[in-house]
């Protein structure tokens, strides 16, 4: 099977080199030419728009920022649909609105070419060891022909069952990291306002039964002052409006998620799109008048 890959950033670049040490022919595209540099390096080929890519393979991979971007990649001139032929296929790794890949599957599906959602969960790291997990939505016969494929970038392949269920467990993943997130953004600041130390209070909560992946990966990152680590909470917030647009649009409540929203939207409101989740404790540390950092010996 001849293999396609757009979008070439800090998964996507990972993800493409596994597929190409896979065994799998490769044409890639990027708007940026320093991956692309580096794929070719790897084995792969280059072309110089979405569409030729489509021409090129069996199956196209996407791996992109955002559900605007993976429209225009799909559906602009010189995008996919130009390319595609009957019975190819299309795989979104990205993370993207879940209304958004309904409308997108109806539409190629209209001009005969099958989409699959498959977004990924793992981080840079995972996708360097090939290690992600990928929620997989749409037609079982077509998951099943790519599982190769996507045994290449991940050890956990998981079919959620129809178009968009991927992208809704992964939106379920998200939100309950999200949660976490706001949630020891409010409670650390607290306890070190009551007198706690705060690489104590860290220690404990991520080793006892409060721990979390968030708790895990961000109090190093907050101890150190660095907020700098990590996907940015900008760009991150795509998962919080889609929660909101589900949970209007469905008619159910979520008031924990309502709550974190809050703490979401004061960090942004305050300017920190561009730092990482764990700055969140920075509404409630100024709120409090304290940093849970670490102490000077």
């Amino acid at each position: 099977m001849k293999i396609g890959f757009i979008g070439l950033g800090e998964m996507g670049k990972w993800m493409a080199i596994n597929i190409v040490k896979a065994g799998f022919p490769l044409t890639v595209y990027d708007i940026q030419p320093d991956p692309v540099r580096v794929l070719v390096e790897q084995g792969a080929s280059s072309v110089e728009n979405p569409s030729e890519v489509a021409r090129k393979s069996d199956c196209v991979l996407m791996s992109l920022p955002d559900t605007q971007v993976v429209e225009e990649v799909v559906f602009r001139e010189n995008g996919l649909i130009d390319g595609a032929s009957p019975d190819s296929l299309i795989v979104d790794l990205s993370t993207i609105y879940y209304s958004a890949t309904l409308r997108i599957e109806e539409k190629l599906r209209a001009r005969g070419v099958i989409f699959i959602d498959a977004p990924v969960s793992g981080m840079e790291a995972r996708a360097k060891e090939a290690t992600l997990t990928v929620m997989a939505g749409g037609d079982p016969i077509a998951v099943e022909k790519i599982r190769p494929v996507l045994n290449a970038i991940g050890n956990n392949i998981v079919y959620m069952g129809k178009s968009g269920n991927g992208q809704l467990a992964k939106l379920v993943n998200q939100l309950l990291f999200n949660i976490s997130a706001a949630a020891l953004a409010e409670i650390l600041p607290m306890a070190v306002k009551l007198g706690l130390d705060p690489e104590g209070v860290c220690r404990v909560v991520t080793t006892g039964t409060g721990r979390t992946f968030a708790l895990e990966f961000f109090t190093p990152y907050i101890l150190q002052n660095d907020f700098k680590t990590g996907y940015p909470l900008i760009k991150a917030y795509k998962d919080m409006i889609s929660a909101a647009e589900i949970s209007s649009q469905e008619k159910i409540p979520l008031p924990v998620f309502a709550a974190a929203m809050q703490t979401y939207q004061l960090a942004l409101a305050q300017g920190m799109g561009d730092e990482n989740k764990g700055a969140m404790i920075k509404v409630w540390e100024k709120v409090l008048g304290v940093e849970v950092r670490r102490r000077s010996s």
